[in-house]
């Protein structure tokens, strides 16, 4: 969006409570453009800009679609509307925790700390401080606890340094060189003292010598008046340096009851930033505009490769959960891994997303196909595993358009959410178009997974396992830092493992997919609850959706769909109906799922204001 505008740069050095209605609702709908890029749902872009606008006096209005959204911002005497639109959509749940961050540093330093989310706001203070460490281009959090660990260090390294130093005591030599080690045994408060003494003592002599002398009475006052005055100043002096060695002496004891209390020292790591101009009016656009940039140039967290890794993982652990073997796993690894590396590898060219989304998918079946063959030379067992390649497409699995979209309905924000869905079933349609294809071209007959016959304890710990590795890796795809990933795997591992558990009791595959989402949602609204309130640290606070579209993912259908497409395909209408039906009707149980979680644990989704 462009900032470059007469209105905005007259206001760039301003801060930003002091700023016109054009600076700020740059602010505001940079804030939202951003939050949208994201891939989160309009009511969260909603909640952020009015969190941004609410401390600055502006009401926010904003009409949001899939890739654009026009914003009217108003301050009761001014009102301006802007539109801005993006190329493209994608998912970055990094971006949508840091900007959750932002929007609690932007209202302390404007001085609204009343405003915050997080009960806590060093943590957001110390995290978008550090955006422009380079140590934070892999990790805020590890900068911030970095940084914040240095500082720390070298506090203790000068209080032991000034401890042994007082109790050593200092002791100058004597003789011709004693001059030269004066400063010895004096701080820098001591030393600024006695230079401010000496100056003052020789502004009294200079206004001494300039006076003229009448008589030999008035010189002799004179004189005495001097000697008066420069014992005053001397006076002054020593009462100034014993109220800064006081002042030194009480800090270092305040400073030592406040560790001995267990509570943690302010450093620099979540003080405020340096203002240039009026401090006590707070951050200026510039500066705000400036972490903004911070968030938005961001380089992914992950390298091609290892995203690919991390695909393989999730896509062999989704084909396990489905009920596939050994020989299922290792095609889908493969397949998965070569296809996200593709995928990966096009995106950086800005290529057309259904485009590149067929290309994958092509990819990743052939792998799959071909690693199977490979293996069939040696075992003609893996031959007969035509269902695999299904496996190995389920990287591409819309999951966060498709349940934003339905939270947006269940939002009554139908524009929102119908553009969402239509997305998502374009790129399912372009995968699975792709995916018959390839089917088509070697002849496979997908018919489902044969049974594996296992113990149901085993069953159950591996479909734990394989719960918690899915969605760790298609939360590593949605570019989450780490601890955000493990996080969202272990509420996976436990929804998913109880869904499988109770769908083999005999509930419908629905009504358990239901279940499951409603308890991720309840579980991440525990968790997040948890943080707020200090059971958890700080750093663990993340955003619901954060946690609980990655652990849901693995319950789409995936199979059901491209199942539908394959049949499609050969004109078995019956069929494919049947299949696309019933991955419907798991579709729609899954944002029920997580609405009915909210409404439970928020009051802004139980009521309707």
């Amino acid at each position: 969006m462009p900032l470059d505008t007469a209105d905005i740069e007259r206001d760039w050095d301003t801060p930003v409570v002091d700023a016109g209605i054009a600076a700020k609702a740059s602010i505001i709908a940079r804030v939202g453009l951003l939050d949208l890029r994201a891939g989160t749902g309009s009511f969260r872009i909603r909640e952020l800009m009015h969190r941004i606008g609410y401390p600055l006096g502006v009401h926010v209005r904003a009409n949001i679609n899939l890739t654009d959204m026009g914003v009217s911002c108003s301050d009761g005497v001014s009102r301006i509307t802007q539109v801005v639109d993006l190329p493209t959509t994608g998912v970055n749940t990094e971006r949508i925790w840091l900007l959750e961050h932002f929007a609690d540093w932007f209202s302390v330093n404007i001085g609204a700390p009343a405003t915050t989310y997080h009960a806590q706001t060093a943590v957001s203070q110390a995290m978008v401080q550090q955006l422009d460490n380079p140590d934070a281009e892999r990790s805020v959090l590890r900068a911030t606890q970095k940084a914040h660990r240095e500082i720390e260090r070298r506090k203790r390294i000068h209080e032991k340094a000034v401890k042994r130093a007082k109790k050593r005591g200092f002791q100058p030599p004597k003789g011709e060189y004693a001059e030269h080690f004066e400063h010895i045994g004096k701080t820098r408060e001591d030393i600024a003292a006695e230079r401010a003494a000496a100056a003052a003592g020789n502004n009294v002599g200079k206004k001494v010598a300039s006076e003229p002398v009448r008589n030999g009475s008035d010189s002799v006052d004179s004189h005495n008046q001097a000697s008066g005055n420069s014992v005053n100043v001397n006076n002054t002096v020593n009462q100034n340096v014993d109220s800064v060695r006081a002042a030194n002496s009480a800090a270092a004891t305040s400073s030592v009851a406040t560790k001995s209390a267990g509570s943690k020292p302010q450093t620099s790591v979540g003080a405020a930033p340096k203002l240039s101009s009026n401090t006590s009016r707070g951050i200026t656009v510039r500066q705000a505009h400036e972490r903004l940039s911070l968030i938005q140039h961001r380089k992914p967290l992950y390298a091609p490769w290892f995203s690919a890794i991390a695909s393989a993982v999730a896509c062999a652990c989704f084909v396990f959960l489905l009920g596939g073997g050994p020989y299922d796993m290792i095609g889908a690894f493969i397949g998965a891994g070569i296809g996200h590396w593709v995928r990966r590898r096009l995106f950086v060219y800005h290529l057309n997303q259904f485009f590149v989304t067929f290309v994958a998918v092509a990819v990743a079946a052939f792998a799959c196909v071909g690693t199977l063959r490979l293996i069939g030379v040696f075992d003609p067992v893996a031959l007969r595993h035509d269902t695999a390649y299904i496996g190995a497409m389920l990287f591409v699995i819309p999951g966060f358009p498709l349940i934003t979209g339905g939270l947006d309905i269940a939002k009554m924000d139908l524009p929102s959410g119908i553009q969402r869905l239509v997305y998502t079933l374009a790129l399912i349609l372009m995968a699975t178009l792709a995916g018959w294809m390839v089917a088509s071209i070697v002849h496979l007959s997908p018919q489902g997974f044969e049974p594996l016959g296992l113990n149901p304890w085993v069953t159950g710990a591996l479909r734990a396992l394989c719960a918690f590795g899915g969605v760790w890796g298609f939360s590593v795809l949605f570019n989450s830092p780490q601890r955000m990933c493990f996080t969202a795997a272990i509420i996976g591992a436990i929804t998913d493992t109880l869904r499988l558990t109770i769908v083999d009791f005999g509930m419908p595959p629905e009504a358990a997919a239901f279940l499951g989402a409603m308890l991720a949602g309840l579980l991440a609204s525990v968790w997040r609850s948890s943080v707020r309130h200090g059971f958890l640290p700080p750093y663990l606070g993340y955003p619901r959706i954060c946690l609980t579209v990655p652990s849901i993912v693995i319950m789409v259908p995936g199979l059901y769909m491209y199942r539908a497409m394959f049949y499609l395909g050969q004109f078995d209408t019956l069929n494919a109906l049947d299949w696309a039906f019933r991955a419907f009707m798991v579709i729609l149980c899954l944002p029920i799922g997580l609405a009915m979680a909210r409404v439970i644990t928020d009051k802004s989704w139980r009521y309707d204001v």
